[in-house]
């Protein structure tokens, strides 16, 4: 059966060549297919890995075989002969014109590409900083928050005796003065307006009537202190602390700032409502937008009130040397400024400052005392 098939192989490939037949030539490969894989199947098997199946083997061998057939069909189907010729017939410059283009088109995504992916990064590095500086805020005021805190408990065992009355010996209010200074150098100007609401509050910015003796504060009989401007003493005097600095846009309502220098100091947008500013040094600082509603600047009738003058005690029955100090002071747009206030401002605070007055100071004389020898107490 074998020879016959063999035989009827040859002659379908021969004659498929003889007269140019495909389906004869196709024909006759196709037995031949058939008659070899068992052959090449049983030369090569020992070859095969062991890890293949009999089916897979078989199924390796399969396509071995007609892989060289359809090789075979492509040559006699002239498949090669037609590449040939389109090779020959291609402009291999346009072709190679079109690579570079090809080339400089990928380039030119590489670098888009390249942009993007650092813009990307740009924008995540960007929000994670964002977002790191915002954890970092706040986690810096949680921290001021408990500085603050352990401050006010600090202050309060300090200057305290166990029943909770003042009891402030000289080593004492030097201690809280200077535990003051190192937190108002260190927080910002919240932190800054929180403290000084606290000590005012607690009549620690106060100067409070003592027993003249002993120097300890005098009780007035309701579980409170009366304050004594002339012979007081306050248990934290603030001094230069306020100096320079910024406190803008707080809130220091009902503060006792009286005597403290605030020479240079930003309170632009500050609510000052009933805060005593008698005898403060105000030279240069800005109050542009502050709120003034009931805010002292002197004591006494307006008409004697005048700044403090260092070596000059001050009357706070007449108001002479009561007042504070609001020369150079920037008063632009400030609120609910009284007309005592405008009278005071307008008298002592300079041409300079008078011109930014709201309302104007045209009618009220120019009081302010020019000398050389003008000297502002520490």
């Amino acid at each position: 059966m074998t020879i016959w098939l063999n035989l009827l192989r040859i002659i379908a490939i021969g004659c498929g060549i003889w007269f140019q037949n495909s389906g004869l030539t196709i024909a006759g490969c196709a037995i031949a297919l058939g008659l070899s894989t068992p052959i090449i199947y049983r030369s090569i098997r020992p070859r095969i890995p062991k890890s293949l199946s009999s089916t897979q083997q078989v199924q390796v061998i399969i396509t071995i075989a007609m892989l060289f057939v359809v090789l075979n069909l492509l040559k006699i189907g002239g498949f090669f002969r037609y590449i040939d010729g389109l090779s020959a017939s291609t402009d291999w410059s346009a072709v190679g014109a079109l690579g570079l283009w090809a080339g400089a088109l990928g380039q030119t995504a590489i670098v888009t590409l390249s942009a993007f992916v650092s813009w990307r990064q740009y924008i995540v590095s960007r929000d994670l900083t964002i977002e790191q500086n915002r954890l970092n805020r706040q986690q810096n005021i949680i921290t001021q928050q408990q500085t603050i805190d352990n401050y006010f408990q600090g202050i309060s065992d300090l200057v305290l005796d166990d029943d909770g009355f003042l009891e402030d010996w000289p080593q004492e209010r030097a201690f809280a003065v200077g535990r003051t200074a190192a937190l108002l150098g260190s927080v910002n100007a919240v932190g800054k307006a929180r403290v000084i609401r606290f000590l005012s509050r607690s009549k620690l910015l106060t100067p409070l009537q003592r027993d003249l003796r002993l120097g300890k504060v005098i009780l007035n009989g309701n579980g409170g202190y009366d304050e004594d401007r002339i012979y007081g003493i306050r248990v934290i005097n603030l001094g230069v602390m306020l100096a320079s600095i910024d406190i803008s846009e707080t809130d220091l309502r009902w503060t006792d700032l009286s005597d403290a220098n605030l020479i240079g100091t930003n309170l632009t947008g500050c609510n000052l409502s009933n805060a005593n500013l008698s005898r403060t040094i105000l030279y240069q600082a800005k109050l542009n937008g502050a709120t003034l509603e009931g805010t002292r600047f002197f004591y006494g009738n307006l008409e004697v009130a005048s700044p403090r003058i260092p070596d000059r005690s001050p009357d706070y029955i007449t108001g002479e040397f009561s007042g504070a100090v609001v020369e150079d002071v920037d008063f632009t747009n400030v609120r609910q400024m009284s007309e005592a206030q405008r009278e005071y401002c307008c008298a002592w605070c300079g041409e300079t400052s008078r011109q930014t007055i709201p309302g104007g100071c045209q009618g009220i004389p120019n009081r302010l005392l020019v000398s050389s020898a003008r000297l502002f107490d520490e």
